[in-house]
């Protein structure tokens, strides 16, 4: 034990290297910089459909909290969606419209789901989901069924260049 670590009453410890990321592995309290604002992660949520697998990362800024979808399926694909109040009752309809824009449903199923941060209280249940989108295949609905409450999101497709990440250790 060096003067040092005895001086602080601890043994020193080797730092561990911080792990690279990817769309897949981002951590809590990352930073996400996304149209020139900075996002920290504050939830993640992990899908699994029978094998299938995506996460959506909540990403708080100084103004908003948006969530950032990536999901690997031949390609990469991520989404950014915001939360809107659009008041849907069961049965889910195939068609909605919404801001002007009519929307189609796409793929629908049920997930498993695994939740970190502010997502931890929904670890192992089942999520409903209905994923819907416009004509242009632009614009898009998310649909999440959680127990008896339904939540709708809205978003749009973006690149992989448009974030920069930030890894906090």
């Amino acid at each position: 034990m060096s003067f040092f670590s005895k001086l602080l009453g601890k043994k020193a410890e080797a730092k561990k290297p911080v792990e690279a990321r990817n769309m897949f592995n981002l951590q809590m309290d990352d930073i996400v910089t996304y149209d020139l604002e900075d996002y920290k992660i504050v939830g993640k949520i992990s899908y699994d459909d029978h094998g299938f697998k995506w996460h959506a990362y909540q990403l708080e800024g100084v103004s908003r909290t948006i969530w950032l979808s990536a999901e690997m399926d031949d390609e990469l694909y991520l989404g950014i969606y915001e939360k809107i109040k659009l008041k849907l009752q069961e049965p889910i309809p195939k068609k909605i419209e919404y801001g002007g824009t009519q929307y189609s449903l796409d793929e629908s199923g049920s997930a498993r789901v695994t939740g970190l941060g502010r997502s931890q209280n929904i670890n192992g249940m089942i999520c409903d989901y209905y994923d819907y989108c416009d004509k242009e295949e632009e614009k898009f609905l998310s649909i999440e069924k959680w127990g008896s409450e339904i939540e709708v999101s809205a978003g749009y497709e973006i690149e992989q260049y448009e974030l920069k990440i930030i890894a906090s250790k």
